[in-house]
């Protein structure tokens, strides 16, 4: 049969078809290979632990072409390319059998568009798609027949491995720095993490911008004991707080003059109430408030402490920052047997009315109020709790039943004891009525 147009002359007969076997074979061999480097590079940490716990030939040869990345990378790159080039002369044969072309231009085109078109979408696109959905599946598949091509390509890959490692060596690659925009951007595009890992990711990604500050417990929440105070007195703030260590301060909690450890005291816990504690004092170990949590949890590690009393640049004591509170930005909250049940700071008085401690950081407020994150960040200044957020707001100190409307939140204070506030009545912004 025969058809004639402008650029080409088509001609078919029926033995040309078996020289489609090996081209579909070879097409087969090629979209393994393309799939096989993104399943094995896919393979979560489940998988794999399961794949290491479970000792059969095919999840061996899978540990054992991951254990050398550098030469299974080198393998693939060599079967693929080696497979392509046959499909593409196999191709070319194939099309010269079926096609009369008239213009050497036309040929070379429309040979180029179809191999081209026939090895990205069978050879790459498919079985990388389908891959990344199911990568151990697939690396099952693949796995002994990668090992014997590794065996086979050996000289090869080795000659490979050893060029771009002298590349790498020479400094001609450098590697290129991650920024945390972009490691965030990979978090939020990741599929199907479980709630604890996006979690850990999230606290991993943000440690190294978080500043001490920002997790540090204030200073009116710091138990500390003033270095008068006789032994009696320091037994039971020891076993009321439950911690286990302790500042010492000398007239002011400003001023810190070193850390209790309850572990020193273990020995004298029979020792009466004129025990000299205070030669057991260790030394404090102060930090600035805008430290990054990173560079403090190396100081930690290289000065062999756990504690830190966070100041301002006067010396001020703002807060405590512990070695548990940094890696609770990682791994989240732990808990253990002495840990208090977590404090409620507030409470629903009537539908959309509410009651909270003073000590409610702003973003709870904003959250419970359903709030847009950062609605108070133009008026809060430095001020992280409802009570700072009104004393910022007054310049003054603040009285029983002062009240303010703030972003069309009402505040009124509802109990104080001296100068100190302790409960903030507040009231969610009733939505706006059209007449």
């Amino acid at each position: 049969m025969q058809t004639f147009l402008s650029i080409a002359t088509f001609t078919f007969e029926p033995s040309v078809l078996l020289s489609l076997v090996p081209i579909v074979l070879l097409l087969m061999c090629s979209a393994l290979a393309s799939g096989s480097e993104t399943a094995l590079f896919s393979l979560s940490p489940a998988q794999l632990d399961h794949i290491r716990h479970h000792h059969t030939p095919v999840n061996r040869a899978i540990m054992q072409l991951l254990s050398d990345q550098d030469k299974l990378l080198a393998t693939i790159l060599i079967l693929n390319n080696l497979v392509n080039i046959l499909i593409i002369a196999l191709c070319n044969n194939f099309i010269d059998r079926i096609v009369e072309f008239h213009s050497n231009g036309w040929e070379f085109a429309i040979k180029t568009v179809a191999v081209t078109f026939v090895l990205l979408l069978f050879g790459e696109i498919i079985p990388k798609v389908y891959a990344s959905y199911n990568p151990k599946g697939l690396s099952t598949i693949i796995a002994l027949p990668l090992k014997f091509s590794s065996k086979l390509l050996k000289p090869f890959s080795f000659v490979l491995v050893k060029y771009s490692d002298a590349i790498q060596n020479r400094g001609i690659i450098q590697p290129e720095n991650i920024s945390m925009e972009e490691l965030e951007d990979a978090l939020e595009i990741t599929e199907n993490p479980s709630q604890t890992e996006k979690e850990m990711l999230s606290g991993i990604v943000q440690f190294a911008t978080k500043e001490v500050e920002e997790i540090m417990h204030p200073r009116m929440e710091i138990k500390a004991i003033d270095e008068e105070e006789n032994f009696d007195e320091v037994r039971r703030v020891i076993i009321e707080s439950g911690f286990s260590r302790i500042p010492v301060y000398k007239g002011s909690i400003d001023h810190i003059v070193g850390m209790l450890y309850v572990k020193d005291m273990l020995r004298f816990v029979g020792k009466g109430a004129d025990f000299e504690w205070q030669k057991y004092l260790r030394p404090a170990y102060y930090t600035p408030e805008h430290k990054h949590i990173n560079e403090l949890l190396d100081e930690f590690q290289t000065q062999k402490v756990h504690i830190a009393i966070v100041v301002d640049e006067y010396g001020s004591t703002l807060g405590l920052v512990s070695l548990e509170d940094i890696l609770e930005e990682i791994v989240g909250e732990i808990s253990d047997e002495s840990d208090a049940p977590e404090e409620v700071l507030y409470r629903e008085l009537t539908e959309g009315v509410f009651l909270f401690e003073s000590k409610a950081n702003i973003g709870l407020v904003e959250e419970v109020l359903e709030l847009d994150e950062g609605t108070f960040d133009d008026c809060r200044g430095e001020a992280e709790t409802i009570a700072g957020l009104m004393l910022e707001a007054k310049k003054d100190f603040l009285k029983r039943g002062d009240r303010m409307t703030i972003h069309g939140v009402k505040m009124i204070v509802t109990k104080v004891s001296g100068h100190h506030v302790l409960e903030i009545q507040v009231e969610k912004p009733r939505p706006a009525t059209h007449r």
